[in-house]
């Protein structure tokens, strides 16, 4: 599967969960704000870091 099918099926699914969750008012499965996103982003790019590096050797 292409990166860009990945990417919007992604994108796809969280807006889907978001439109779900709101109607059910349920709170959302993720941070509101700008820093808690930025972690999660960390850990992501934490964990491809790992990979790209030892895919290398």
């Amino acid at each position: 599967m292409s990166d860009l099918k990945v990417i919007l099926l992604s994108i796809l699914t969280g807006l889907v969960t978001g439109i779900v969750f709101s109607f059910l008012k349920f709170p959302l499965p993720a941070p509101p704000t700008l820093p808690g996103f930025m972690g999660i982003f960390g850990v992501w790019f934490g964990a491809f870091l790992v990979n790209k590096l030892s895919s290398n050797n």
